[in-house]
């Protein structure tokens, strides 16, 4: 299991762009991945669900990855998340 957490820098915050990005990154791995904004958790390959979350710029998210290949995605999701 690989898990980080990242502070969204862009004011604002998860919109459309960047949760499509998400889950077509979260899309190409084995793993399962789970973002975590405040108490709610979602699949990271659930777009509405990451949408539903409503993750503001400053807001920390959780990112918990299990799988074959966790390590290679985790790596692929921070640069995703570098937005």
């Amino acid at each position: 299991m690989v898990e980080f957490s990242h502070v969204i820098a862009d004011a604002q915050g998860l919109h459309a762009r960047p949760v499509t990005q998400i889950c077509a990154a979260v899309r190409q791995w084995e793993s399962e991945v789970t973002v975590t904004c405040g108490t709610t958790s979602v699949s990271g390959a659930d777009l509405m669900g990451l949408m539903g979350l409503c993750a503001r710029g400053g807001d920390e998210l959780f990112v918990r990855i299990e799988g074959p290949d966790e390590e290679a995605c985790a790596i692929a999701l921070r640069g995703v998340l570098a937005f």
